[in-house]
């Protein structure tokens, strides 16, 4: 993936985990640390959504990550933001 790929995917799974957030009142990051430590939902109906949340904060991890890394390669070439910008028309 392209860094701008990447970066449209970010985006995306941004746009749902501020759906989640919205919903349950509760920031990503919270319920994600919450979530591995093996915290129940207190309600059964949250079940599904909670394993969904889970499976989007992880993605969206590996997708920071996988961005990060594909910028330091392209920086390693070049010390500007030259190559890295590109405008969306």
């Amino acid at each position: 993936m392209t860094p701008h790929e990447i970066l449209a995917d970010i985006h995306a799974l941004e746009e749902e985990l501020l759906s989640f957030e919205r919903k349950y009142g509760v920031r990503s990051e919270t319920f994600y640390s919450a979530y591995v430590s093996g915290e129940e939902p207190e309600n059964e109906a949250w079940v599904l959504d909670f394993g969904e949340w889970a499976s989007v904060y992880r993605t969206w991890l590996e997708r920071q990550a996988a961005y990060r890394n594909e910028i330091q390669r392209m920086q390693r070439n070049s010390s500007s933001l030259t190559g890295l910008v590109r405008v969306n028309a």
